[in-house]
């Protein structure tokens, strides 16, 4: 069977976390490890972990780094070789999962593919109205939702089987919602962590697994999970970012210098 390891990303927010956590209780697969990868050392978010952790049914990691600006990548490197599980499902600490989404992440997952998931845009009251007591998840016909997202809440796995080379045009690379076997993360060395900034270290990766010959696959109507809405963050990296992810796709560029391979203990 295989082993998945669900990583956590987070800054703090810890409601947003909290109701993150919530989500992965009520997993109907559960994951056999979770991980929270923390930007920064928020002595909040550490309780909502340790509160977390008290009861949870699976291992439990607090992965975190002092906060030095945006920095993502790093953290969930450290994550990935943190792990030994052979499929890592990137989530972050914004998204509220739907009780199917490791379910559905482990069900279409194939050999010499990553999983790029999509994210249901939430507005402020949307937001409010599932942060308070744990509401319940929005539905089709909830308010809130906006635009062609609505019909992302659809969960039909069927369809998503079907239409998952398809559905790429569609939905862009973001790692708020992504899954990849491990060993395919070890080859290209994970994130960039020369990249630092909010700004396309995740597209910069998908553009190394293309060229070291890993496919990209779409969840459209699995994998769902709501995103909580938030201030932006900084876009003063993101030209810099922008143009070594271009670089990469120019080059064909499959490691990056400075990666996992930094983080794992020898």
């Amino acid at each position: 069977m295989t082993r998945c390891a669900l990583v956590v990303t987070t800054h703090e927010r810890p409601d947003a976390l909290s109701r993150v956590l919530a989500s992965v209780v009520q997993q109907s697969r559960p994951p056999d490890e979770l991980i929270v990868a923390e930007d920064g050392t928020d002595a909040a978010t550490a309780a909502a972990i340790e509160r977390f952790a008290a009861s949870a049914s699976c291992l439990v990691q607090h992965l975190r780094q002092p906060y030095e600006g945006f920095r993502a990548g790093r953290i969930r490197n450290a994550a990935v070789a943190a792990t030994r599980c052979d499929y890592v499902v990137l989530l972050d600490g914004d998204m509220v999962a739907h009780p199917r989404f490791v379910e559905d992440h482990l069900a279409l997952a194939r050999p010499g593919y990553y999983s790029q998931g999509t994210r249901i845009l939430l507005g402020r009251e949307a937001t409010r109205r599932l942060l308070v007591a744990d509401g319940p998840l929005p539905r089709f016909t909830s308010a809130g939702l906006g635009g062609l997202r609505r019909a992302y809440s659809v969960r039909a796995p069927a369809l998503a089987a079907h239409l998952r080379g398809q559905a790429n045009a569609f939905v862009a690379v973001k790692s708020c919602n992504q899954g990849f076997w491990r060993d395919d993360l070890l080859a290209v060395n994970g994130f960039d962590e020369a990249m630092t900034g909010w700004g396309a270290e995740d597209k910069e990766l998908c553009a190394r697994l293309d060229n070291a010959g890993v496919r990209r696959q779409t969840l459209l109507f699995a994998a769902i999970a709501f995103h909580l809405a938030h201030t932006p963050a900084a876009r003063t990296s993101a030209d810099a970012n922008r143009a070594r992810w271009l670089d990469t796709v120019r080059s064909g560029r499959r490691r990056c210098a400075v990666g996992i391979d930094g983080h794992v203990r020898h």
